[in-house]
Parts: structure tokens; C-alpha cells; sequence
């Protein structure tokens, strides 16, 4: 994704020599070094630094804020090439493939940890509030512009938590609660987020019914090239495996190329890519409760790596929309969007169910938001026009930053708050679903 063959190639040396290697190549040469170079030390320090709070999103955040600045800056980033904008898309789709590989991880444990309604209730209830509270405080904003603002900040992110995630001080079902709501939401979210982008970008386009059908039918496709996919390749690895013709490192390199798989084939079919990816985890998870965790190692690895260069580019984002100051309309909308529109709606979907009042409130207020809403920006501000690109960016970067904050500093006093007091443990008679 740190893709520096965009930048501009400096100029000749004043002896009219021309060096070697040629120009154009020593920006990104550099580049890569830096980048590489970063990424190593970071691998060696990652546990002590994990100690100190020290997460890999802040560090290559940071990063991205000193190596990104000036006229000449170290890693020069272009955000208008359509190269980038294609890179921040395929990202997306190793992102969603993996987090749908991750939450079916959970199922064998039934539907105690409250998965259905926390994404069928919650999630729509915490999009439409959240589009409420930019109405109301950015009235001079479109309707579909703030819906694409929420549907940008509301998806969560665990990467910034997952020290929280392992952690055996917490409740192991809010953490798996919040586990595969992180899994799944962002790819139940990203088919509306295109939606709404595309009714932006639809000046003298189709009308809405248009575009309603367009959507459905680029789902549509989504959803067959996924599962047809997803099911093939899933009874290929299988098959293949117990046929003694490849082992478990091929498999790991054969999972690599799935979700480019997917999104490659959803494209060219019509389709949704970022749907076909996610629906390709989905299906492939099957295969991978029957042969072993092991084969999505590489996978995840690659996942990593890419949302650390995503977060590195989220350094540029954020110094770039703070360099004139920080605006209080959209102060108060991270807020409310980190709190009320994400706090209110768990707490309510969740009464009823096996948690205790500690848990859901645990859950309402660990919403960490990170790579999804990101690239959702990135793609909006390469689609939609410059002047609304730029207020979703902004609101983006605000909320971001202040969640990585918020949730930074409250979850060792939430871990040790568990500790102290023990939750009752779900009996045999409450291990039901929790609808």
C-alpha cells in the first residue's frame, strides 16, 4: 500500500551527470528501506513495547507523522494515484478476508456471546444514530454524505486492543463477544458504504431506483462468487491435503491468494469485491475448523503487515487534516459517535441475554475503531468529490485518533476492575442462544 513509485522523481544534479541508479528510483529506493527497515526493528521490540502501551497501530502511526512531513519528506505518500486508490482496495479485501476467517473461530461455542444481536440490533441502531448526530451537527452537510461519514467511523477495530483480547483478566465472553462483532461488521457494512458513495458520485448517473438495483445486483454477484469460491477451494485444500499432494505450507501460500482471488473474480463478474472477499472467509473457516488454525497463519501475517502500512499512512492523514487545528463540530461528533451512537445500542441489545450489567456496559464501551474506517476514508476521498472527500477524512482522522486515546488509556482499569470482581459464569441452563 505504501506504494512510493508515484512520487515525483527529483531533479537533475546542477553537473548535468546523470547518477546511477537513474533519479526516478532513488525516491523509492529510499522509501522501501525506510519502510522495511521500520518493520524489522518494530519485530524486534514489538513485546517490550506492547508492556508500555506501546501498540503497533500507535508506533507506525507516529511513524507516519515524522517520515511523511515537508516538502521532501522521507517516504513521499500520493493519495490521488489510482494505484493507491487500487491498493487501498485490495487491502480492504485481505482485511475482511481474514476477519471473517477469524470470527467463525468462535462458532463452536454456540451463540451465548450475543453475535446476533449486537450486529442485526447494534449495529444499524449505532449507524442511524450516528448519522443523527451529524445532521445535527453539521446541518449544512447531505444526507447521504453523513451517511457515509458514520458508516466510515462506526465499524470496530481490535488491533489496537488485542493485548485486551488475551487478556484472562476480562470475561472470555465479552472478549469473544467483541471478537466476532469485529469479524463480521465491517463486512456487513462495507455493501452500504459503497452504496452511498455511489449515490455521491452519481451526478447526472441513474436515478435511485438505478442504483438501488445496481447495489442489490453487485451484492448479488458478490455473494455467488464468494460461496462458489469460498466452497470450491474449500473442498480443493481438503482434498488435495489427504491426497498427499501438497501439505500444510502450501496451503498456507494457497490461503494468501484467496481474498485477491475473490476480489479479483467478484470485479471482473459485476460484482461487490470487498463482499466476495468476506464471503470467501466465510466459507473457507469450514475448512479450516477441519484441518487446522495453522494454514491462516500466513494469511493473517499479511493482514498485519498491511494494517500497519495503513496505519503508517493514517500518520500522514492525521498530521495533514491537523495541521490547522482541530475543528470542535467534529470533536463532538468522534465523541458522540465513540460513545453514545456505540454505547446505547449494545446496552440495549444485550439486556435479556447471559451478561451481566458490567459486561454489556465492557462491550458498549469497547468500540475501538482502526484499518477499516481508514481505508473506508481513503476510498471515499478517491471517489467523492474533493470538498466532502476531505470532511469525511477529517471526521475520520478525529475519531480514530481520539478512540486509539480513549481506549488506550481505559483498558488496564477495565481489566483489573474484572479481576476484583469475578462475573458469574453462564450455567448449563443459560449456555442457550442469545437472540
Amino acid at each position: 500500500m505504501i506504494g512510493a513509485a508515484s512520487a515525483p522523481a527529483r531533479g537533475t544534479p546542477e553537473n548535468g551527470r546523470t547518477p546511477f541508479p537513474p533519479p526516478p528510483l532513488r525516491v523509492p529506493v529510499v522509501a522501501l528501506l525506510v519502510l522495511v527497515s521500520l518493520l524489522f526493528a518494530w519485530t524486534l521490540v514489538s513485546d517490550r513495547m506492547a508492556r508500555w502501551s506501546i501498540t503497533g497501530p500507535i508506533a507506525f502511526a507516529l511513524a507516519g507523522v515524522i517520515l511523511t512531513r515537508g516538502a521532501d519528506p522521507v517516504v513521499p505518500l500520493n493519495l490521488e494515484t489510482h494505484a493507491f486508490e487500487r491498493a487501498v482496495e485490495l487491502v480492504l479485501a485481505v482485511v475482511l478476508f481474514t476477519d471473517a476467517t477469524e470470527a467463525r473461530g468462535y462458532e463452536p461455542m454456540g451463540r451465548s456471546i450475543g453475535q446476533g444481536r449486537l450486529l442485526s440490533l447494534a449495529l444499524p441502531a449505532s449507524v442511524a444514530l450516528a448519522v443523527l448526530v451529524g445532521a445535527a451537527l453539521f446541518p449544512d452537510r447531505g444526507w447521504w454524505l453523513l451517511a457515509v461519514a458514520a458508516l466510515v467511523v462506526m465499524p470496530m477495530d481490535l488491533a489496537p486492543t488485542l493485548m485486551f483480547l488475551r487478556d484472562e483478566r476480562v470475561p472470555a465472553r465479552v472478549r469473544n463477544a467483541l471478537n466476532v462483532e469485529g469479524g463480521y461488521n465491517d463486512g456487513l457494512i462495507s455493501p452500504l458504504f459503497t452504496f452511498c458513495v455511489a449515490n455521491l458520485v452519481s451526478v447526472k448517473g441513474g436515478s435511485f431506483t438505478e442504483l438501488v438495483l445496481n447495489a442489490l445486483r453487485g451484492a448479488a454477484y458478490a455473494i455467488l462468487a464468494g460461496t462458489v469460491l469460498g466452497v470450491l477451494t474449500a473442498q480443493l485444500a481438503r482434498r488435495a491435503l489427504d491426497a498427499g499432494w501438497t501439505g500444510r505450507a502450501g496451503l498456507r501460500l494457497a490461503t494468501v491468494a484467496l481474498p485477491f482471488l475473490a476480489y479479483a473474480a467478484s470485479v471482473l463478474a459485476g460484482g461487490n469485491g470487498f463482499v466476495a472477499a468476506f464471503v470467501t472467509g466465510v466459507w473457507y473457516a469450514r475448512t479450516v475448523r477441519v484441518i487446522g488454525h495453522d494454514i491462516l497463519e500466513l494469511v493473517h501475517d499479511e493482514s498485519h503487515v498491511l494494517a500497519l502500512a495503513v496505519w503508517f499512512t493514517f500518520g500522514k492523514l492525521a498530521a495533514d487534516e491537523f495541521s490547522n487545528g482541530v475543528g470542535l463540530r467534529s470533536v463532538g461528533f468522534a465523541l458522540l459517535a465513540l460513545t453514545v451512537a456505540r454505547f446505547l445500542p449494545v446496552i440495549a441489545a444485550l439486556i435479556g441475554t447471559e451478561f451481566s450489567p458490567p459486561e454489556r456496559q465492557a462491550i458498549g464501551w469497547l468500540g475501538p475503531r482502526g484499518v477499516t474506517s481508514i481505508v473506508f476514508a481513503l476510498l471515499a476521498y478517491a471517489q467523492i468529490p474533493e470538498h466532502e472527500g476531505t470532511f469525511v477524512l477529517n471526521v475520520m482522522c478525529t475519531t480514530v485518533l481520539l478512540s486509539v486515546i480513549l481506549h488506550g488509556i481505559t483498558l488496564e482499569p477495565i481489566a483489573r476492575w474484572f479481576q476484583r470482581h469475578p462475573q458469574p459464569q453462564a450455567g448449563p441452563a443459560s449456555a442457550g442462544p442469545a437472540r
